[in-house]
């Protein structure tokens, strides 16, 4: 008969719960039989998992947003912990969510349940002191880059390297005709993509900005068109409200497939996250952008907790600017404008930047999930 592990999980926002869910997936792999418990979002429950509490909870970012959602979130911790704890699970992973998971994992250590952190947090470009919470609370980071492991080494911090698995399910796509076509788009003219976040507090910052620019890129440039990638219904209102206020109603909303919306774009305008990295793989130019609360964003500046000199994924990969990143009050309508036609009139720059992102992707692409899954699965036994 099988073993039946138990194995829990918590996954913070939408691309965790894509990790998460594919790591589920090849773990079945090691162990049919194993049972899966946490916090997640729709894909885990789809995968198997049995979804205490809905990842939707914990998608918060920035300090002071953090501390106004602190009760709510220091609730569903605390239930959490004490479940995990009379559960004994075989191991526990914890996908992101650093401030969440990192103090749970550390808990959970101490009582002799083994712990992985998926997803190293950036802890070599933001708040580097973080590691010394890392080493305490986690007997394996899984890292998705490879200069991540070097630097968890140089702290006496077991790490592994397992690639991206977006970088194993995403293709170039070449031709951006069939992602229009099958998203009800025009196939003529320029398209240009609008992806302002997956959580609220960052959709609230940089939809107004984007839906400026496309106003402005609109007054320019004559045919052009505008589709946007709404991560969920609280997005499309925030979003909807935006363009009414606005005045823009000519950009057509996509529900829940940025990759589509990504696919059918000449040029990408990209809230900095994980999209960054979808947009690479994809291989389209992008604009980044963004923007903390001001009091968050001078906090950090007087501390010198950011400790890199780029904030999107593409960058941080290559060492060089290879798109450009508009930070705070750089992220605005006319700026996000301005480089959005600087790609569009420059077609040497397009071609050498489709020939480093797609260096970029095959680096990436390492069968992460069954990487991620073998690892997990040698603690489990």
């Amino acid at each position: 008969m099988p073993r039946k592990p138990t194995i829990a999980l918590v996954a913070g926002e939408a691309s965790g719960d894509q990790l998460g869910a594919a790591l589920i997936g090849e773990l079945r792999k090691h162990h049919p039989a194993a049972v899966f418990v946490g916090i997640g979002g729709q894909r885990m429950g789809s995968a198997g998992m049995d979804n205490w509490w809905d990842s939707e909870e914990l998608a918060v970012f920035g300090l002071f947003e953090v501390l106004a959602h602190f009760p709510r979130l220091y609730k569903i911790r605390r239930e959490l912990r004490q479940r995990l704890l009379a559960l004994k699970p075989d191991v526990f992973i914890g996908i992101d969510a650093p401030d969440f998971n990192l103090g749970l994992e550390t808990v959970l250590r101490r009582k002799g349940i083994r712990t992985v952190h998926y997803v190293s947090p950036t802890v070599w470009a933001w708040r580097e002191k973080r590691v010394r919470k890392i080493a305490r609370a986690a007997d394996l980071v899984l890292c998705l880059f490879p200069f991540e492991p070097v630097f968890y080494q140089g702290h006496g911090v077991s790490a592994a390297y397992v690639g991206h698995p977006m970088a194993d399910q995403i293709s170039v796509d070449d031709d951006p005709t069939t992602a229009r076509q099958r998203l009800g788009l025009s196939t003529q003219g320029i398209h240009i993509a609008l992806l302002p976040g997956s959580r609220a507090g960052e959709v609230s910052k940089l939809a107004g900005p984007m839906i400026e620019a496309a106003r402005i890129l609109a007054q320019q440039t004559p045919g052009i068109h505008f589709s946007a990638a709404m991560a969920n219904s609280r997005v499309r209102t925030q979003f909807e409200t935006t363009m009414e206020r606005l005045a823009m109603q000519n950009i057509q909303l996509v529900d829940e497939d940025p990759r589509g919306v990504i696919a059918a774009a000449d040029v990408v305008m990209v809230a900095s996250g994980t999209a960054t990295l979808e947009t690479m793989l994809i291989n389209r130019p992008m604009v980044v952008s963004y923007r903390l609360a001001p009091s968050t964003y001078q906090l950090a500046k007087a501390l010198k907790l950011v400790r890199t000199k780029f904030i999107s994924l593409p960058n941080i990969l290559a060492g060089e600017a290879l798109v450009p990143e508009l930070l705070q009050d750089d992220a605005s309508g006319p700026r996000m404008a301005e480089e959005v036609l600087t790609w569009l009139e420059d077609a040497n720059r397009r071609q050498a930047l489709q020939i480093r992102f797609s260096q970029l992707h095959e680096q990436l692409r390492c069968n992460a999930s069954a990487r991620a899954a073998e690892a997990v699965a040698k603690l489990v036994q």
